[in-house]
């Protein structure tokens, strides 16, 4: 095999790119993977590195119920740096009517065997003292954690590096043929399969893709110890998420390791400059100020915005193009790459190996949201 030559090539060396890597390399595949930035950028370095089992559609949990089972297995070899923080997640209800939905989803991951607990108002005071008094209650969800995406991002580049991975960093992948992955360099790869983990910039590559970006906003405070003790979540943050077109902000609260609060969110469409945008940032904050009083007293580091691959369905594309059997996609995550990326390499590797799936892989495959050339 010539140098130049690779079972398959990725494009991108995000979470889910390097994912993806770590697991076909160790599946004894020869990987070449390009980034035009640097490994764990992009959208994995603007995210909140959460990992949560989320429910809002059955495809969507079995993928991040997976996937958080595969984070629990690699945790104990993550490097310091990568910052994991077993914190769990507070879904707040602020009424009675979001205590209905916090019951509910109490009983739907109760039977799915997921650790989940209910807390009422007097128990979430004293889980989370600096929330504004009044709040009905929560959903623990112990099982949901933190890491710092973009170390772990270098940690999987580490261990597919170690199985014989390449990387080419400062090049993209420009255009592709059978057997043939082109770099802007001008240089070409020699390729059986093409991999296109690099979120929206996937658009530019084929045609017919129906994702788009969705711009977010994250401030990052000093360090607080204690402030906060769980990753916090407004129930009204599944409207924001589920909404396609308006821009919406919700309260979510994030502790580091550090001692330092990430705090979010905001979602927005139709927005393609990666400025922070005050009026986006002033709303995002005074929500946080409205669930969190204190937190208007704290002081800011920096702020940053991303933008997250969003496909009509909420869900992200896993598998072959439809038109082209040597291509596979492995975008359109939106806010869950990071929780989503073990699940995601352990499905695709089973496409291209032909490996018993352990989840079933058609709701994620391409075809379901893209029209056939």
């Amino acid at each position: 095999m010539s140098k130049d030559s690779y079972d398959v090539v990725i494009a991108g060396a995000g979470i889910i790119g390097t994912a993806c890597a770590a697991e076909l390399a160790e599946a004894g595949l020869r990987v070449a993977v390009v980034e035009p930035s640097m490994i764990g950028g992009g959208a994995t370095a603007a995210g909140m590195g959460h990992i949560a089992v989320m429910d809002d559609s059955p495809e969507q949990f079995a993928l991040t119920r997976y996937s958080q089972l595969l984070w629990k297995q690699l945790i104990p070899e993550l490097p310091d740096d990568a910052e994991h923080l077993p914190c769990g997640s507070l879904w707040i209800a602020a009424d009675d009517f979001e205590m209905a939905e916090v019951q509910r989803k109490f009983a739907y991951y109760s039977e799915r065997d997921v650790p989940v607990e209910v807390l009422d108002s007097r128990s979430l005071s004293e889980a989370e003292p600096n929330l504004r008094p009044g709040m009905a209650g929560a959903l623990l969800m112990s099982d949901d954690a933190v890491v710092y995406s973009p170390n772990a991002a270098r940690y999987l580049a580490s261990k597919a590096r170690r199985r014989g991975a390449e990387f080419f960093l400062g090049v993209s992948l420009s255009g592709f043929a059978r057997n043939c992955a082109r770099l802007s360099s001008g240089d070409e790869l020699a390729a059986e399969w093409i991999v296109l983990a690099n979120g929206t910039a996937a658009t530019s590559l084929v045609s017919g893709l129906q994702m788009q970006p969705r711009k977010g906003h994250l401030l990052i405070t000093d360090r607080y110890p204690g402030f906060v003790n769980h990753q916090l979540i407004e129930l009204g943050y599944l409207k924001s998420a589920h909404s396609v077109s308006s821009d919406s902000v919700a309260f979510n609260v994030q502790p580091r390791r550090t001692g330092q609060l990430l705090i979010g969110s905001s979602r927005q469409y139709g927005s393609d400059q990666p400025a922070v945008e005050l009026e986006i940032l002033s709303k995002m904050l005074a929500r946080a100020v409205e669930y969190m009083p204190a937190i208007g007293s704290l002081q800011s580091i920096r702020t940053w915005t991303g933008f997250r691959a969003a496909t009509p369905d909420k869900l992200p594309l896993i598998g072959t193009h439809p038109d082209f059997d040597y291509l596979y996609l492995a975008t359109g995550h939106e806010g869950l790459g990071i929780s989503t990326s073990l699940a995601t390499a352990k499905i695709l590797a089973d496409q291209l190996l032909r490996r018993a799936p352990s989840i079933a892989s058609q709701p994620y495959l391409p075809s379901r949201v893209m029209q056939h050339a």
